[in-house]
C-alpha cells in the first residue's frame, strides 16, 4: 500500500458487518493510523462475533459503536455526529446484509442508521460466499448502491473461507486504500470522462537467455499515478513493464517486457488518450544480438554491440492531436533543468517532470520522490521530497492549472 499525507488529519470512519473478512480490516485500520488519519469504527451485532471490539479500540484509539441504544449511557443523536464527524466513510466487509439495507434506505440498527446520515463519500467493499454475490438480489443492490453515487470496491477471486474458490474475497488492502484514496482526494471529479494513458516501471532486453539489460525502476512512481488519476475520475490505461507491485484496482494494466512491446501497447492507446504520463523509464539501448545459448563465463565477452531502441515519447509528440497533453519524465544527474528544457521543447511535451536519482531518497526504489515540474510557459514548481502519491497529485493539479490557462 502506497504510503501518503492525504490522510493526515481525516477523519475515516470505519463500518464492520458480519463476516469472516472482518479480521483483514484490522491491518486496513492500522494503514490508516500509520497514514495520519483519525478513525473511528462501528460494527454490526455479528461482526462481533468474528472480532472484538477491544481489538478495534486498540488500534484505532477510540471507542467502538455497535449499540443505537447502549444502557446506561446517553447517546442520543450519536449515529448523526458521527457521520456528520466523517470526511468519509467505508464498510469493510460489507455482508449482502448491510448491502441490502442500505440499498433499500432500512435503518433497523447503528451502523445502517448512520451509513443513511452519512453526506460524505461512502466506499462499500463487499465480502460473501460467491453464491450470495452472484445472487441477482445481491447484484442488483450493488448496482443500486453505484447509481447512488456510493463507491463499490468489488471483491477478488481466489479462496474462500467455504474451502473452495470463487469471486467474493474481500479486496486486498492496497484496494482498499485505493478507494478510501479516492473517497477523500481533493479534486475527485477533475478528470471525470478524460481517457488517461500512463506507462511505468522499466524495460528488459535479452542478451541471452539468462541475462537482461534494464535499469532500477520499480515502477511506484507510474503506479502512483495511475491512482491519483483513477481517484479524479479518469478512465486509466496502465502500461507497465515487469514490477512486483499488484495491478491497481479498475484500471486497465498491460504489462509488457521490451521496449518494442511497450511501443506497440502505447501506439495501440495513444490515439484515444487526452493525457500521455510517460514514466516508463525504457531502456535506451538494447544488444544487437539475441543468444540463443546461454554465453559462458570462460568465452571473452569485451563487448557488447548495441542498438538504438524506438523514443516512444518523442515518436508521440510528432504526432499529438488537438487538445491532447503529453506528458514527460527526465531522469537527469548534470545540467539537470537545462536538459530537461531541451527534452521538453524537442519532443513536444507540455509538461516535464525533472528526476534526479542523485538525490537522497528520491528516484528508483524509494517511496518517496522529489522532482521539478517544468511546463511549456516557462512556469516551474519545485516539490519537496514526499511520498510518490503524494507527488503524483501535485503533478496533476500542476498540469490542469496549466492547462486552463
Amino acid at each position: 500500500m502506497f504510503p501518503t499525507k492525504i490522510f493526515e488529519k481525516k477523519h475515516i470512519l470505519v463500518g464492520i458487518s458480519g463476516g469472516i473478512a472482518a479480521y483483514k480490516t484490522c491491518e486496513f485500520i492500522r494503514y490508516l493510523v500509520t497514514n495520519g488519519a483519525a478513525v473511528r469504527v462501528m460494527m454490526t451485532r455479528s461482526a462481533e462475533k468474528f472480532i472484538t471490539r477491544y481489538t478495534l479500540e486498540t488500534l484505532s484509539g477510540n471507542p467502538v459503536y455497535s449499540k443505537m441504544f447502549p444502557d446506561d449511557q446517553f447517546i442520543a443523536t450519536h449515529h448523526i455526529s458521527i457521520a456528520d464527524w466523517a470526511d468519509s466513510v467505508i464498510v469493510a466487509p460489507a455482508t449482502a446484509n448491510i448491502i441490502g439495507k442500505v440499498a433499500n434506505g432500512i435503518a433497523d440498527d447503528f451502523v445502517s442508521t448512520t451509513l443513511l446520515a452519512a453526506h460524505c463519500p461512502v466506499v462499500f467493499a463487499p465480502a460473501m460466499n460467491k453464491n450470495m454475490w452472484n445472487n441477482p438480489s445481491v447484484q442488483r443492490n450493488t448496482k443500486t448502491l453505484e447509481q447512488d453515487n456510493y463507491l463499490i470496491c468489488y471483491p477478488e477471486e481466489g479462496f474462500l473461507a467455504e474451502g473452495y474458490s470463487g469471486v467474493g474475497r474481500l479486496a486486498r488492502l492496497e484496494y482498499l486504500a485505493q478507494y478510501i484514496y479516492r473517497a477523500v482526494h481533493p479534486s475527485p471529479r477533475s478528470l471525470r470522462n478524460k481517457k488517461v494513458l500512463i506507462t511505468a516501471g522499466r524495460t528488459e532486453e535479452a542478451l541471452d537467455p539468462v541475462r537482461i539489460l534494464t535499469n532500477r525502476s520499480t515502477g511506484k512512481m507510474g503506479f502512483a499515478l495511475a491512482i491519483d488519476a483513477f481517484a479524479r475520475g479518469a478512465d486509466v490505461v496502465l502500461i507497465h513493464g515487469p514490477s512486483v507491485l499488484p495491478d491497481p484496482s479498475d484500471i486497465q494494466s498491460v504489462e509488457v517486457t521490451t521496449a518494442k512491446e511497450m511501443h506497440e501497447e502505447v501506439s495501440k492507446h495513444i490515439s484515444a488518450a487526452d493525457i500521455f504520463v510517460s514514466a516508463a523509464a525504457i531502456t535506451d539501448f538494447m544488444p544487437a544480438k539475441y543468444s540463443k545459448q546461454k554465453i559462458k563465463k570462460e568465452k571473452a565477452l569485451n563487448s557488447v554491440e548495441m542498438s538504438r531502441t524506438k523514443d516512444i515519447l518523442e515518436e508521440v509528440g510528432k504526432k499529438k492531436k488537438m487538445g491532447q497533453y503529453l506528458v514527460g519524465f527526465a531522469v537527469e544527474t548534470e545540467a539537470v533543468e537545462k536538459n530537461a528544457r531541451e527534452k521538453l521543447t524537442s519532443k513536444n511535451l507540455d509538461l516535464i517532470a525533472i528526476n534526479n536519482p542523485l538525490e537522497k531518497d528520491a528516484g528508483f526504489v524509494h517511496e518517496t520522490n522529489k522532482i521539478v515540474l517544468l511546463n511549456r510557459a516557462g512556469e516551474k514548481k519545485d516539490l519537496p521530497i514526499a511520498y510518490k502519491l503524494d507527488v503524483a497529485r501535485e503533478l496533476f493539479e500542476f498540469l490542469l492549472k496549466s492547462t486552463q490557462k
